[in-house]
């Protein structure tokens, strides 16, 4: 299928590069299976995104979006009668009970940052956006902490195949919040 305008192919290109992740992983990302998957020609995804790099900085950004999207919905750090430990552990388990795959997907993307230093300063975004969100109720050194507390529940929940524990995932970041836990 020929298109001869298309405004919205950069945007497919995106979307096709996050489904061929999603389906093959990272490993199975090129040009080739992003341009096969957005149904465009080869030439189209390198005019848009003349390396891989740039490709997955645009997707990663795009992935980045769903626990951001999360946050923004509820929108309860602003409001100063919310319990910061409980509100977190709250949005961690509705993130991570939605779509399982996009979770896994962002993460995949994420984490390929240590391996292609083009996509560390989109990871950082999100981890300073989070933290940025945080700091409204907390300070900066424990809303960092907070966002790798975070991390870490994601990451054992998505490693491991295991449940989030909401429960202990706010006991958790109570502590942290409240200087580091209990007598």
């Amino acid at each position: 299928m020929v298109r001869r305008y298309d405004p919205e192919r950069r945007q497919r290109i995106i979307d096709a590069a996050i489904r061929v992740v999603g389906e093959k992983g990272i490993a199975g990302l090129s040009h080739r299976s992003v341009a096969r998957a957005a149904d465009v020609p080869l030439g189209s995804t390198t005019y848009h995104f003349a390396t891989l790099d740039e490709l997955m900085v645009a997707a990663l950004r795009q992935a980045n979006e769903g626990f951001a999207k999360v946050v923004e919905r509820r929108g309860s750090f602003g409001d100063p009668d919310v319990d910061v430990a409980a509100e977190l552990a709250a949005l961690t388990g509705e993130w991570l009970a939605g779509d399982r795959t996009g979770v896994e997907l962002e993460y995949e993307l994420y984490l390929a940052a240590l391996r292609r230093p083009a996509l560390r300063p989109v990871a950082a975004e999100w981890c300073q956006g989070l933290a940025q969100q945080l700091a409204r109720r907390t300070d900066p050194v424990t809303a960092r902490a907070l966002v790798a507390l975070v991390d870490g529940f994601c990451l054992q929940v998505l490693l491991t195949g295991g449940e989030y524990d909401e429960a202990y995932a706010r006991e958790m970041l109570g502590r942290v919040v409240g200087g580091g836990g209990r007598a």
